[in-house]
């Protein structure tokens, strides 16, 4: 590690970590991973005492009994057994308006001897909610320093930095005194252990014989230690259990004393009669049901004016560029290439803009965790368990997240199960290519003045991913070989009223990192594809070429004749046939071009699913991410006719040979499933490596998720034709 200073920042989860970090740290921030994990290590450099200092954002923590992998990666951290990551002392965060709860890690804490600052955040919800600390008394009873901050608004930081540098420069020893007397919990134990390793305090010597086995030390000392077990007859569950008792009989004692709380009696009360609601064993599934209708309904509902509008604009954007730009290859590239690839994709921003709205109103409100209760018993049927729920909800906004989530998830077997199955539920990336296909062959017809059959379908292809998840996950719950004990402990959050602003701003943030990410891919896609079905093999691209030319002069020879031979066709139907000829030249060198040999190489394979070799092209580049389906579909279309209609309009207008729409309900419909269900996502894939440390399980996941994906579009074609 660097020289200078090294500071722990430790907390609860949700705890306002995260903002003290951004604050403290600023721009000087960097982000990896802890060593041979693959949880995220975040470090970001300051300055305290005129020294150059580390801060260390440990993953978030409830207690020194880890179960998580990111627990244990704080749990070694704060034991000093992690190889890598040492520190000096320990910023501590605790949430004032949740305080009884905090102070358990924070006791714990204490008793390690290790130098310590107590930092209070959400202070305003603590005012809020009635709740009144009095800071000294509660630094007069933990014997370390205590600090009300606030990092959103900086107030508190300097106050917080002198508490730290106070620290620093007058002591770095462990001369704190004890929360509870761990010793007395096993004394012969604890005394024997200190024998050999004099320099640890009680708790951390209680700690080294519950979890040793865990640590990376030597084999002698292992065997020192499983010998001091033996001997003092040292059992592990009826010492956490008497610790935990007698840490919150002191914390109950300090609550009273220095801390003013209102009656919680009438919230709780207004909390319990919602939950019976909420969380009834027939109602509670029936108002999830209705409350994921009202969402997929609001897509579509919602985002129809703005949707218009956008569209709109780019049709007028693609004339105003084809009237005065010159006709050379870069106007081409532009028009057709760029504008046509982003246009296909912007359109669909005010959908992905409800969407993140509406599940950040769910999670605000607190009713998305309790989803999660609610789906436990159904969830414990398929492998999983309730704390699965959360990563697949989050999986329709973003898979690659949604999988980091999962590491919240405690039995191995449940996160592995949880990883492989979250692709399944239907990402924003997904939404462009439902909504396009969906408004291609569904009537927009209402219902008892409320229901859009558009939104139905809509909701029906997210239930269908839904129920692929978990009937996969009920088969490969038996192939996954990993015993371990499951539980599921779940703190429900308070009932309060939605955060508009906050709303608001993570629908404008997501919009934005939607159209960045997703734009980056469709200008590298869109110029390569635009290249690709521009160009092809020259001697078949020159033979079409002087076809072209001789078409277009026989034309103009007949026009001079037929200006001075009443006899002979009109200019008019002579115009309509050059439109006819170009019409058809387009469409034989996108054919002939090296994206149309590589689509008419894959089409016997997606022939029997009912797509064409466009779609296969797009299948192709959408592996790069699934939005880039309507990019290439805009692409494709835009190069081979250049007018100025929508790309809904031209997929509606597109035939095959035989005359027969590409776009027919059988296969619109086998091509929703299709996306539903394939893994299309070459970053989800990446992330269950680094998530799963091995090419096994994204391999396995690759071909089961494009297995299911193939036969049942299959299926669904061969049923609706």
């Amino acid at each position: 590690m660097n020289a200078g200073i090294h500071i722990a920042l430790v907390g609860n989860p949700n705890s306002g970590k995260s903002s003290l970090f951004n604050a403290l740290t600023g721009m000087h921030q960097k982000v990896g991973n802890f060593p041979g994990v693959t949880v995220d290590k975040k470090t970001g450099q300051m300055q305290l005492a005129g020294q150059p200092t580390t801060l260390i954002d440990l993953p978030g923590t409830y207690s020194f009994y880890p179960k998580r992998e990111d627990e244990w990666v704080a749990y070694k951290v704060l034991m000093g057994v992690d190889e890598e990551v040492k520190t000096d002392l320990i910023l501590l965060i605790a949430d004032a308006s949740n305080l009884k709860r905090n102070l358990l890690f924070c006791s714990q804490i204490i008793d390690l001897k290790i130098p310590v600052v107590l930092a209070l955040t959400m202070n305003d919800l603590a005012a809020k909610k009635g709740i009144k600390i009095d800071i000294a008394g509660l630094q007069e009873d933990l014997g370390i320093p205590v600090v009300a901050i606030d990092a959103r608004k900086n107030k508190g930081l300097n106050e917080l930095k002198t508490a730290l540098t106070n620290i620093i420069q007058t002591t770095r020893s462990k001369n704190q005194r004890s929360f509870i007397d761990n010793k007395k919990l096993a004394p012969a134990a604890i005394d024997a252990f200190k024998k050999l390793y004099p320099t640890h305090s009680d708790y951390a010597a209680l700690h080294y014989l519950m979890h040793h086995e865990a640590f990376p030390l030597e084999n002698e000392m292992q065997e020192q230690i499983e010998q001091i077990e033996i001997d003092n007859d040292f059992n592990h569950t009826k010492t956490q259990a008497q610790e935990i008792l007698e840490r919150y009989s002191h914390i109950r004692a300090i609550m009273k004393t220095r801390v003013i709380e209102p009656d919680p009696s009438a919230k709780k009360k207004r909390a319990e009669k919602l939950d019976s609601i909420f969380l009834h064993r027939v109602g509670g599934y029936a108002i999830l049901l209705s409350v994921l209708f009202v969402l997929f309904q609001s897509v579509f509902w919602m985002a129809k004016f703005p949707m218009d509008g956008i569209e709109w604009i780019f049709t007028h954007l693609t004339t105003y560029l084809n009237t005065v730009l010159p006709d050379v290859w870069w106007e081409d590239l532009l028009v057709n290439g760029l504008v046509a690839g982003i246009g296909g994709i912007v359109v669909f921003v005010p959908q992905i803009m409800i969407l993140f709205g509406l599940i950040t109103l769910l999670e605000d409100t607190g009713y998305m965790a309790r989803i999660s209760f609610l789906s436990d018993k159904l969830m414990r049927k398929v492998g999983l368990n309730g704390k699965s729920v959360m990563p697949m909800i989050s999986g329709f906004a973003c898979a690659v997240p949604a999988i980091m989530s999962a590491r919240n998830i405690e039995n191995k077997k449940e996160r592995l199960l949880t990883i492989m199955v979250t692709p399944f539920m239907s990402c924003s990336a997904r939404l462009p290519v439902y909504t396009i296909l969906i408004s291609l062959v569904i009537d927009n017809k209402i219902y008892f003045g409320f229901l859009s059959l558009q939104g139905l379908v809509m909701m029906a292809l997210y239930l269908m991913g839904i129920i692929m998840a978990l009937l996969a996950s009920m088969v490969l719950k038996w192939f996954i070989k990993i015993k371990e004990k499951s539980y599921f402990i779940l703190e429900l959050p308070v009932y309060r009223a939605p955060r508009w602003k906050n709303i608001g701003t993570t629908m404008i943030q997501k919009a934005g990192i939607f159209v960045r990410d997703a734009g980056k891919v469709i200008i590298v896609i869109s110029i390569l594809l635009w290249f690709l079905s521009s160009y092809g093999p020259s001697a078949s691209m020159q033979k079409l070429n002087e076809n072209y030319a001789a078409q277009k002069l026989v034309l103009a020879n007949n026009n001079s004749l037929a200006a001075n031979n009443e006899a002979l066709p009109s200019n008019t139907e002579n115009t309509k046939t050059l439109k006819q000829i170009e019409k058809q030249y387009k469409s034989q060198k996108l054919e002939n071009s090296y994206a149309g040999i590589l689509g008419k190489k894959l089409e016997p394979m997606i022939a029997p699913m009912g797509f064409d070799w466009k779609i296969g092209i797009a299948l192709v580049t959408s592996f790069a991410a699934r939005e880039v389906f309507v990019g290439t579909m805009a692409t494709l279309y835009s190069v081979e006719e250049s007018d100025n209609s929508s790309l809904r309009e031209k997929l509606k207008a597109a035939v095959r040979p035989d005359g027969k729409p590409v776009y027919s309900l059988a296969a619109a419909l086998s091509l929703m499933v299709f996306y539903v269900l394939a893994m299309q996502c070459m970053s989800t894939l990446a992330i269950v490596k680094r998530e799963t440390q091995s090419w096994k399980w994204p391999t396995i996941q690759f071909f089961m998720m494009t297995g299911m994906a193939y036969l049942m579009s299959w299926a669904v074609y061969v049923i609706a034709k």
